[in-house]
């Protein structure tokens, strides 16, 4: 049984998308897609077109890119929420130029609020060189402030790194 909250963290191309849909699928709940990315090219559509492929039929797929408040508002006890990622949400935020903070209060109260359970996919973009602008200097440090907050309030914390899981926080059974 997934907990109420699980976070999903790994670097790009890591493997934490599939690793969570697997975690998902082994709950045999319902399962939701809560997509928060925006399509800005065609690069961006394969990609998502990949995901949905891999995912296959059985997930109801809601976008989530302008936010995920009615998304988590409106699943049931029988379903469990893929929220995938956290990182392309903060993304949206900094390019509406949205109050970051209260956005991520009102994130961590949804979160806490959703009938079923929730795994939340996020970068970790924290472990490469400094960025050279100012803008790329702010995201890093808004996702990383995120990953803490969701971490914290998190049951169950894994880190993908090649595909591997390793389980940071909570039980594994």
């Amino acid at each position: 049984m997934l907990p109420d909250l699980t976070l999903v963290l790994g670097g790009a191309a890591s493997g934490k998308s599939q690793w969570a849909e697997s975690l998902i699928l082994n709950s045999r709940l319902n399962p939701i897609y809560l997509a928060t990315s925006r399509i800005w090219d065609q690069e961006m559509q394969a990609k998502v077109d990949l995901h949905k492929a891999r995912r296959g039929a059985e997930w109801v797929t809601l976008d989530a890119s302008a936010g995920v408040s009615g998304g988590l508002g409106a699943v049931t006890v029988d379903q469990c929420v893929l929220l995938d990622c956290a990182t392309m949400w903060l993304t949206n935020l900094m390019m509406d130029e949205t109050d970051i903070d209260a956005a991520q209060a009102r994130l961590l109260d949804d979160l806490r609020r959703c009938a079923a359970p929730v795994v939340v996919v996020s970068n970790e973009v924290g472990q490469g060189i400094v960025p050279d602008n100012a803008l790329a200097r702010r995201f890093r440090e808004a996702q990383g402030r995120l990953n803490i907050a969701l971490a914290a309030q998190a049951n169950a914390v894994w880190h993908v790194l090649a595909g591997l899981p390793q389980l940071r926080k909570g039980d594994s059974s």
